[in-house]
């Protein structure tokens, strides 16, 4: 059996993490991507215990099942704007906090409000530089639109999401800046903003400018955002799989197939049912350039699993299905446990436990 292993501890430690490094700012969890690979329902409920009650998704199941597993009271924000009729009746269903990035979906969230005769509540959202949606930021009349003419859309939040190019986010100030004239423009034409928010977990670590009304935490939660040094996150998730069996290989035999490697001495190695399928060596990105790139490099030709406590070196490049590792020098048996680093976002085909 294939076991993924979310320790409580360690989230609750970047949870700890988070909330100072908010400060004042309300938290809103992203649970995206089933509670980032964590489990929606089972993340949730850990975050509701330390004292966070304002999630984010970004589909209507999502809303959807956290609101059967008994979050009724607490906020959910969609972080994805929609024209799509059927999703927008079903937000307004579940009571959920919508978002508006253009003339057209406000008019269609304003059109399925106004056909229940009810006001939805509504975030716009701005693009400051990703491109995957909201109102330009030099285009204040289109955003004051949605103050001026959609009755059954009410306003409570403003947002967008910062993207830094450089290491340092260094650029990350500029960005802020077209944020911040358009939240005044929209001040000055007499209009309440509500919550505003744009650190999203890598501008929460690396810019205290950004942490303003509200933060929104998802890869941060089980520490598999971008880094910093010093920043107190552990990082969360592990896998567990017993060894399928073990074998001696001669020298010169070869090891994998995208990248075979020729042993150079007698090997034992020990053949785990995990791959790359399964999300085993599948990483988030970190940043582009040579410098990320070789940075990629070295972690590969470094990874290891740990075999009854000991380090074990993977050999060749990880199998679609298996994974084979050189075990010449240590104890071990077919059915001995295997602990492995993985992402939880990307883990597939494994039972998830909390401990």
């Amino acid at each position: 059996m294939k076991t993924l292993v979310i320790e409580r501890e360690a989230v609750k430690n970047n949870i700890g993490v988070i909330k100072e490094r908010a400060g004042e700012a309300v938290i809103y969890a992203v649970l995206t991507g089933d509670g980032q690979g964590a489990g929606l329902v089972e993340l949730a409920r850990l975050l509701r215990e330390e004292g966070i009650g304002r999630f984010a998704v970004s589909e209507p199941a999502e809303a959807a099942a956290l609101r059967r597993a008994g979050f009724v009271e607490e906020e959910i924000l969609m972080l994805r704007p929609t024209v799509d009729r059927a999703e927008l009746e079903q937000l307004i269903d579940l009571n959920v906090v919508c978002t508006v990035g253009s003339a057209d979906t406000g008019m269609a969230l304003n059109g399925a409000a106004e056909a229940r005769s009810t006001v939805v509540e509504a975030h716009i959202q701005i693009d400051t530089g990703m491109g995957f949606g909201g109102f330009l930021a030099d285009e204040p009349e289109k955003i004051l639109s949605v103050y001026r003419n959609l009755p059954n859309v009410a306003v409570s939040g403003i947002c967008t999401q910062l993207h830094a190019r450089k290491k340092g986010g260094e650029d990350l100030a500029a960005r802020l800046g077209q944020f911040h004239r358009v939240v005044e423009a929209i001040r000055a034409a007499g209009f309440e903003t509500g919550v505003v928010h744009a650190a999203g977990s890598y501008a929460l670590l690396h810019c205290a400018d950004a942490r303003l009304d509200g933060v929104r935490a998802g890869s941060a939660l089980l520490g598999r955002c971008r880094r910093v040094h010093g920043d107190g996150l552990y990082r969360v998730g592990y896998g567990e799989v017993g060894i399928e069996e073990t074998r001696w290989l001669p020298k010169g035999h070869t090891v994998g197939s995208a990248r075979p490697v020729v042993l150079r001495r007698p090997t034992r190695v020990a053949v785990l049912p995990v791959g790359y399928q399964n999300g085993f060596g599948v990483a988030r990105a970190q940043g582009g350039g040579l410098g990320a790139l070789l940075r990629r490099w070295l972690a590969a030709r470094r990874r290891t699993v740990r075999v009854n406590g000991q380090r074990a070196r993977i050999l060749g490049a990880i199998g679609a299905i298996e994974t084979v590792v050189d075990v010449t020098d240590l104890k071990c048996s077919a059915g001995d446990p295997a602990v492995f680093d993985i992402d939880p976002l990307y883990a597939r085909g494994f039972v998830r436990e909390y401990r």
